[in-house]
């Protein structure tokens, strides 16, 4: 409560410290940011490293992995899509996420991350992950999931974004 005293734009009083409760809503998405800017890295340095992955067929290629599920995903002319250029379709995937990765952890371009990231656990969830049973074993739901409040909020601390918005003369 102000009592009609002037706040900023945080809502704090004058020259007042936020207290912890303030700061806690500040950085509340950034262990998410981390998490998942960290695992979508990872995942696609694992499959740009992964030998065989790229192939057509064979343990652990991308192919035989779309072959595997095309029958049970929800939508097989996604999978049938990937499936004319597998090895297109693996790099679009790895490149993708090591992006996504990248732009949320570093908060460049946040919000278009946090979208690509929720578009790529999305298709995954429609087709490699759909026939879990029942649906929330598949962990491509929760991704997805995790990714909509980034999408909503950006990243407004210790972000690029934030740093570039911040030099930007104020009119």
């Amino acid at each position: 409560m102000t009592y009609g005293y002037r706040t900023d734009s945080y809502g704090q009083l004058g020259g007042e410290r936020h207290g912890w409760r303030e700061n806690a809503g500040r950085y509340a998405l950034l262990p998410l940011r981390i998490f998942l800017g960290v695992t979508f890295i990872y995942a696609g340095i694992d499959k740009l490293t992964q030998g065989g992955f790229f192939a057509s067929t064979g343990t652990g290629s991308v192919g035989e992995m779309m072959r595997a599920v095309r029958d049970s995903s929800a939508i097989p002319a996604l999978v049938d899509l990937a499936l004319k250029n597998p090895a297109g379709f693996g790099y679009a995937i790895a490149i993708g996420e090591l992006a996504v990765g990248l732009g949320t952890l570093f908060g460049l371009l946040a919000r278009l991350a946090a979208f690509g990231g929720a578009v790529i656990s999305l298709s995954l969830w429609l087709t490699v992950s759909w026939q879990s049973d029942p649906y929330y074993y598949g962990n491509d739901l929760a991704y997805l999931m995790a990714w909509l409040p980034l999408v909503l909020a950006g990243a407004p601390v210790f972000s690029l974004d934030s740093a570039l918005a911040n030099r930007r003369p104020r009119m």
